[in-house]
């Protein structure tokens, strides 16, 4: 059973942390939410780099720079929210073993490692971020991933709410799709709300922390209804597993209460000014002469950027093939949210992906750290300490903390009624 609230506090624990993104959005929602421990740690990496801006930002105490997987339970505090955008891998393919708690997966071991703290300290409260293609996954049994998960935290006595949420369509500056869950214990007001709720539909499209927070319609029809049935290992093998297994019965927004799922597909209802590419740009005389293109690479730049329709070699059997790819927008345009930055951002080589910018002297450029970050709503200067290809990569990761911050403050609300 979990603790009771604090009257005036929320205790968070943040998980794969990077570089602050769920601490920055909730902090902004209200004082009421306080991080008392961190965890954040990069496999394959000797340099630590998003763990030491994480603690150069937020201090040292309470963080853990360690694989989750091995930090004892008792390291980690007892906590009312846990939060966290945890590594997208296969998330699930879960199997029974003849010893622990019969559980593992094969590649996905690190949502099982939430679930390991869920289940030790029962929060009343979680807050996860991933991919959407985590609704989807994997290829030849659509959605048995998100179902291995829901089916696991029904088990431990939590409701669900999730929706995909685009940031670009509420007026935040980069177009980046992500779907977000939340979880209310059965012991909380709201899991207990959620759980006597006769209307599903509404708690998608009115009532629930999402709907208030960023509003919707419904695209089409009704809320589809199914059930998730045996155990974890029996969900693994059987979940779409048929001739429809090709499709997701999962759409973008969606609740789940004692393993009975509600979902429907919804669009986002927003009016009013959006921030744009153009918005977050630093003056000209504040840019470095390094993310300036040169003429002479303007070409490669243009292939890159281009459509294509040509023969290509497989370097490794000689396969011969045809290849196609259609344009993207060279340069990006000023006025409307940028598209999604990738890890690959960084660095001055010509690329298809990175964005690139037309001053008004007609001088074309690369985005500097600080626009990243904007694009982001972090902090300008928020990741320095760490070289720009560094700074890029570390945005390529993060979420737009604009999506924390408006759920942080209607959470705030309803936990306190």
């Amino acid at each position: 059973m979990p603790k009771k609230l604090p009257k005036e506090l929320v205790r968070v624990i943040e998980l794969f942390a990077g570089v602050g993104g769920f601490r920055i959005g909730l902090e902004r929602a209200s004082k009421t939410f306080r991080t008392e421990w961190s965890n954040q740690w990069e496999p394959a990496r000797k340099r630590q780099d998003a763990s030491e801006i994480y603690v150069a930002r937020f201090g040292g105490k309470g963080h853990s720079n360690a694989d989750i997987s091995t930090v004892p339970l008792k390291e980690i505090p007892d906590h009312d929210l846990l939060v966290g955008g945890f590594p997208c891998q296969d998330y699930s393919v879960a199997r029974t073993l003849n010893k622990a708690d019969g559980l593992a997966g094969k590649k996905g071991v690190l949502w099982w490692e939430i679930h390991r703290i869920l289940k030790a300290k029962l929060p009343g409260y979680f807050f996860l971020e991933n991919v959407d293609r985590l609704l989807k996954s994997p290829a030849t049994q659509r959605g048995r991933d998100f179902a291995v998960m829901l089916a696991s935290l029904a088990d431990l006595g939590y409701a669900v709410e999730w929706r995909v949420i685009n940031a670009a369509d509420y007026g935040m500056p980069q177009r980046r799709r992500r779907v977000f869950f939340l979880g209310y214990h059965k012991s909380t007001p709201l899991g207990k709300k959620l759980r006597t709720s006769k209307k599903p539909e509404s708690w998608l499209l009115k009532s629930g922390i999402f709907a208030e927070a960023f509003p919707v319609q419904a695209k089409v029809g009704k809320a589809f209804r199914l059930r998730i049935e045996g155990d974890l290992a029996e969900v693994t093998e059987c979940f779409n597993n048929g001739p429809h297994g090709r499709t997701s019965p999962f759409e973008n927004a969606g609740v789940m209460v004692d393993r009975t799922v509600h979902t429907m597909a919804v669009i986002a209802h927003h009016h009013g000014k959006g921030t744009t590419l153009g918005d977050v740009l630093l003056p000209l005389d504040e840019v470095p002469a390094e993310f300036f293109i040169p003429e002479a690479k303007r070409k490669a730049w243009m292939y890159l950027k281009g459509s294509k329709r040509e023969k290509r070699t497989n370097v490794t059997n000689g396969f011969s093939y045809d290849y196609m790819e259609g344009a993207m927008a060279f340069p990006d345009a000023l006025d409307k949210p940028a598209r999604t930055i990738i890890t690959g951002e960084g660095g001055n080589a010509p690329s298809r992906f990175k964005h690139v910018v037309c001053m008004p002297d007609g001088r074309l450029r690369r985005l500097t750290p600080v626009e990243l970050e904007r694009l982001n709503m972090f902090p300008d200067g928020h990741t320095a300490g760490t070289s720009d290809s560094r700074r890029a990569f570390l945005m390529g990761n993060a979420l737009v903390t604009g999506v924390i911050e408006r759920v942080g403050k209607v959470l705030e609300q309803r936990v306190k009624r």
